[in-house]
């Protein structure tokens, strides 16, 4: 692969038409042949094969802070626009974009708060899915997306936030507008739900501490407040900019795991025979999903120091984009990358990035995902696509891989 035939940022992302349809004739010819490449218009090196994937998200000292990329890692430094002149970091930008000490001082009082929740939170989940497919019950034909993969996760972080019911339906409205933010392409109309939604998130979870600090109840705003007047050194600010962060990540993530697998199986009725055979591999199911066909692309690391990665030197300061789907089908890791198998003895694959920076959601998507699989298959046994010829509708949002639309007929 030549250097004039490498592709450009845009042409990794959905919406590229051939990206979009097939993102592995790009990756498998990357990982091949130039598995570590610079790509200019981004300002970073692609990364694609497992090894090099893996060892630099699993590698402690990397960086994510985008303060740290030198100014040619215009894709990392973009995202600065956000900071404020003499706000600390922490209030400024999510754990996503933060290193240590902030880093571990805001996400593992979150995340130990979180896990216990998800701990204690499947027989909420369940509630939530059921009443989702009861909305289902009597419709022969129903698109799976809006119907019902995008409100369980929503109702579900809603849940465990602690969200007043009566506020519910508010609650789903600023949740789907803040998702906009990770639209680049959005449209005006999208963009006016965002700029709606944000204020209006932020000043719900303001109300939300305030009152639970008053009055505690059984959910995750109480957990963290009473972490505060404990001594837990973390603002509201840095509370309500990672509850809105863990809001807008797990959300889009988990509607998309949830559909992407529903179409896998469908589209490979053997596999979905096994499951219907023995509901007890739906944990298989679930990672074979996430490996095969991940809601998320890349994530990205910058370098502390210089290093060599495939045997390409990287000096520090300089970004990375590591291709998370690209390094799920490497064939040097995985038999077969390309065939659908939920029998699949595993390793671990990279859906979720990794490090101190793996993804916070990943137990409650997990789990998520679980309920909400074997649940619909349960309700609807003769579940099938409404047109099995027509074309999967990607999302062209870059750096996620969703559907817009998922027909399906239950009877």
């Amino acid at each position: 692969m030549t250097a004039d035939r490498l592709p450009n940022i845009f042409e990794l992302t959905p919406m590229d038409a051939k990206f979009r349809d097939d993102p592995h004739q790009v990756l498998d010819n990357l990982r091949s042949e130039c598995p570590v490449y610079r790509e200019e218009t981004a300002g970073t090196y692609f990364l694609t094969r497992y090894a090099d994937v893996r060892a630099t998200v699993s590698d402690l000292e990397m960086w994510r802070d985008p303060l740290r990329a030198e100014e040619a890692a215009v894709f990392q430094r973009r995202m600065l626009e956000n900071a404020v002149p003499g706000e600390t970091r922490g209030e400024t930008t999510s754990i996503l974009s933060l290193d240590n000490p902030d880093h571990a001082r805001i996400r593992q009082p979150l995340a130990r708060a979180l896990y216990a929740r998800v701990a204690k939170g499947r027989p909420n989940v369940e509630r939530i899915v059921d009443v989702a497919l009861d909305r289902l019950a009597h419709e022969p034909t129903f698109d799976l997306m809006p119907e019902f993969c995008v409100p369980i996760p929503i109702d579900v972080i809603a849940a465990i936030l602690g969200v007043d019911h009566e506020r519910l339906s508010e609650f789903r409205d600023w949740s789907e507008g803040v998702i906009q933010g990770l639209n680049p392409f959005r449209t005006a109309a999208q963009t006016e739900h965002l700029e709606r939604a944000r204020p209006a998130l932020t000043d719900y979870f303001t109300e939300m501490l305030a009152q639970r600090r008053k009055h505690p109840q059984d959910d995750l705003f109480s957990d963290m407040t009473r972490l505060q007047a404990e001594g837990l050194p973390v603002s509201d600010a840095e509370l309500r900019i990672n509850l809105s962060a863990l809001l807008v990540g797990g959300n889009l993530t988990t509607t998309d795991l949830i559909g992407n697998a529903v179409r896998l199986l469908l589209t490979h009725p053997e596999e979905l025979a096994k499951l219907r055979a023995d509901p007890g591999i739906i944990n298989a199911v679930v990672e074979e999903a996430l490996r095969y066909d991940p809601p998320v692309d890349i994530t990205s690391r910058i370098a502390s120091r210089d290093i060599e990665v495939g045997g390409c030197p990287i000096k520090a300061s300089q970004s990375m984009l590591v291709s998370l789907r690209g390094a799920n089908r490497d064939p040097e890791m995985f038999l077969d990358p390309h065939r659908f198998d939920v029998s699949r003895k595993h390793h671990p694959h990279l859906a979720f990035g990794g490090g101190a920076h793996i993804c916070i959601g990943a137990p409650l998507a997990r789990m998520e995902a679980q309920v909400a699989i074997l649940r619909l298959f349960n309700r609807f046994p003769d579940l099938r696509l409404s047109d099995p010829e027509e074309a999967p509708a990607w999302r062209t949002l870059p750096f996620f891989r969703g559907l817009q639309h998922l027909r399906v007929s239950a009877r």
